[in-house]
């Protein structure tokens, strides 16, 4: 079966970051320090899920209402002011037209809320209630802060931000001015740019020491350039980022053939701030053998129309063209090697350290 480099093809390998940038890792036996997410008690409810987040936010204000409707309850009752008790005449009583547990629900929601329909209000007759009143006050201020907050944390978090930058579904193996690089893709959707923005990755994979210490998830840095550098970049319109194979690139040893072959992980990541929220985000994304294409190049995808404008065709953003390219970097390196020095040697000749330099007249007299 002949081999597709489309994307519905690819490798089932289980990943350590998936294309759209999670971490499949699992930690086990957490348990052992579960108080320090109780430490960071901040980051781990912005870090939960919405449906979470929802929930904890019915209970906060459900749960207080409910708590103090049960202690106005039982002033009202230790006061005898509910239906059933008997009262002399000119009692006082502590809450007007509480008498009962619903009323005395009602009274709480309408007091944490700041509603105050005027139906149900303190008397001051008990000491009891001016207590309870300014606790209950004091509580709900710090609970509708800290829901506030969460949520308005969550809304802004900086992943929303990652969402519109995307990488190129593979990499391509090619030649970039006169070298053979690896070339991906990145794009920002919004109109909007991102500020001081760098990109660099990690290769992972299995390597085994000279002790014969087996290292899971070695990582080796590969950088990454676009042609007017690597930092503060004007990503203002889709990038080509580029990796050259020389020296120790650990694709240098690598060839067309042996690629699929090989057990390594490639995790991009971008680094940048958003302009318009000042908030700094990370992208990631990784590519396996299978999702890199030797010999082929990516389709332009900008071009300028009639009215002068520039135009971004995104259908063509992951799609490639076969093109000529080594099959290796070590023996297009070592070429392309041999071929200068064999120039150097036609246009400059070769320096031959016995020369002498002798004067044409003590040849003549000899």
């Amino acid at each position: 079966m002949r081999w597709s480099w489309r994307t519905e093809h690819r490798s089932k390998r289980t990943r350590l970051v998936t294309k759209d940038g999670h971490c499949n890792i699992k930690f086990g036996n957490i348990s052992y320090y579960n108080h320090a997410f109780l430490m960071d008690f901040w980051t781990t409810f912005v870090e939960i899920r919405w449906r979470f987040v929802l929930s904890y936010f019915a209970i906060a204000f459900i749960g207080s209402w409910f708590i103090f409707g049960l202690l106005w309850y039982s002033i009202a009752k230790s006061n005898g002011d509910l239906l059933g008790q008997s009262q002399k005449d000119g009692h006082i009583k502590c809450i007007e037209n509480v008498h009962g547990l619903t009323t005395a629900f009602l009274y709480s929601l309408e007091t944490q809320t700041t509603i105050g329909y005027g139906g149900r209000a303190l008397t001051g007759h008990c000491a009891s209630t001016l207590v309870l009143i300014i606790i209950q006050s004091l509580i709900g201020a710090i609970i509708n802060c800290f829901m506030c907050g969460l949520i308005l944390a969550k809304i802004s978090l900086p992943k929303k931000r990652a969402k519109t930058v995307m990488f190129s579904d593979t990499a391509a193996i090619c030649l970039k001015k006169g070298t053979l690089c690896l070339l991906i893709r990145v794009a920002n959707l919004r109109k909007t740019l991102l500020i001081g923005t760098q990109i660099y990755g990690k290769l992972l994979r299995t390597t085994v020491t000279q002790e014969g210490e087996t290292i899971i998830l070695d990582q080796v840095n590969i950088d990454f350039a676009v042609d007017a550098g690597k930092d503060n970049l004007f990503f203002v319109c889709p990038l080509m980022l580029y990796h050259t194979t020389l020296g120790q690139c650990p694709f240098f040893e690598m060839a067309a053939d042996t690629l699929l072959q090989q057990d390594f992980e490639l995790v991009v990541f971008l680094d940048g701030t958003a302009e318009s929220t000042s908030s700094t985000f990370q992208v990631r994304t990784s590519y396996t053998p299978q999702e890199i294409q030797w010999g082929y190049s990516f389709l332009p995808v900008i071009s300028r129309t009639k009215e002068g404008r520039y135009h971004v065709d995104f259908s063509k953003f992951s799609k490639t063209v076969q093109v000529s390219a080594p099959h290796c970097a070590h023996c297009f390196h070592s070429d392309s090697g041999h071929k200068h020095s064999q120039e150097i040697q036609e246009k400059q000749g070769i320096d031959n350290p016995g020369f002498e330099v002798i004067d044409i007249d003590d040849v003549t007299a000899m």
